[in-house]
């Protein structure tokens, strides 16, 4: 096996699992490290203990993939996984529009989440990257958000498109974090409360409506914010008049986010159903912080075509025509 392949499968895999952090990175910059060696320089062992990145870990399993097995670390995450059994609705998704990279608080640069999408048979993956108010997450300045679109209108070609986008916070009241006008510039904007989850029915009932209501936003993102698992631990669904909030994005033709990420299963099941009965378009979306975690698309496919989700009422189902004729803004 090659050596750069496994380590960075290797890398992937902790991602999907929402493993440490620092495991991944660790085992990415050892991929970086020895990328272009020939297998005479990797089997160099006092050379190649030398090198920045290689540690005891990753240095078994390059000397294990050039001795043509499957490294012992590797074989054991892949049994973790799983042996992922595609649904039929996965097979209809061809994008993804809620995903970030390390210009805010992802884990990976922005080209290595454009890899790993096509890797994917992604057609389009949108770049939503925070807005300021989320410091904690990094969240970009209007400054800094100019200058990503910069990057972005790069990194598409060959059947794939990378669309700017954000993750915009959802103020107190309603209002969007971020200036309009250059909200109205992205391909994508998906609205998300982060802050004050535990507010009072009423306004957050009129919170997330005025969000739903607002033109620029394409999509709600994880409506209700709770956490059923995972290393955060578990946070209660926002207490909100879900009618309400879906019948507003129903009539403004908002996108209700099913987010794929394990520790969210957002919205939960019996807000899914009531979502689908009021009429909403959905977006089956990975929230993905690092490549691996495109992936976990997977889920949200499961958990849509479980409650019976047309996919024609799914727009990461759509073409990316019919998705820029769906936001309004084409490009």
């Amino acid at each position: 096996m090659n050596p750069h392949d496994a380590l960075t499968e290797i890398a992937t895999l902790l991602e999907r699992e929402r493993s440490s952090h620092y495991k991944s990175k660790a085992f990415r910059a050892a991929a970086d490290s020895i990328e272009g060696l020939t297998d005479d320089q990797l089997r160099d062992a006092a050379s190649l203990r030398r090198r920045k990145g290689i540690g005891d870990s990753t240095f078994a399993v390059i000397q294990e993939a050039l001795d043509g097995g499957v490294p012992g670390y590797l074989a054991d995450l892949r049994e973790r996984a799983g042996v992922q059994v595609a649904s039929q609705l996965r097979g209809m998704l061809r994008g993804d529009l809620h995903s970030h990279s390390d210009w805010s608080d992802g884990l990976t640069s922005i080209d290595l989440m454009v890899d790993a999408a096509r890797a994917l048979g992604h057609e389009y993956l949108a770049l939503t990257d925070h807005s300021p108010r989320l410091r904690v997450a990094n969240g970009l300045s209007p400054e800094r958000l100019r200058e990503q679109l910069a990057v972005v209108a790069g990194m598409s070609g060959q059947g794939f498109t990378l669309l700017s986008g954000i993750e915009v916070d959802i103020l107190d009241a309603g209002a969007l974090d971020q200036e309009p006008e250059l909200l109205d510039a992205l391909d994508i904007v998906v609205a998300s409360a982060h802050s004050k989850l535990r507010m009072e029915r009423g306004p957050m009932t009129r919170r997330l409506v005025v969000a739903a209501s607002n033109p620029h936003v394409d999509v709600i993102g994880h409506v209700t914010g709770r956490l059923v698992e995972g290393s955060r631990g578990t946070r209660p669904q926002s207490t909100f008049d879900a009618k309400a909030v879906f019948e507003a994005c129903a009539a403004h033709g908002v996108a209700v986010e099913i987010n794929s990420r394990p520790e969210r299963q957002d919205p939960p099941d019996d807000l899914l159903a009531l979502a689908l009965d009021i009429g909403c378009l959905f977006s089956i979306d990975s929230d993905a912080h690092a490549p691996g975690q495109l992936s976990l698309i997977d889920h949200g496919a499961e958990r849509a075509e479980r409650a019976g989700v047309p996919p024609e009422r799914i727009v990461t189902t759509w073409p990316l025509d019919r998705l820029r004729e769906w936001t309004g803004r084409p490009r």
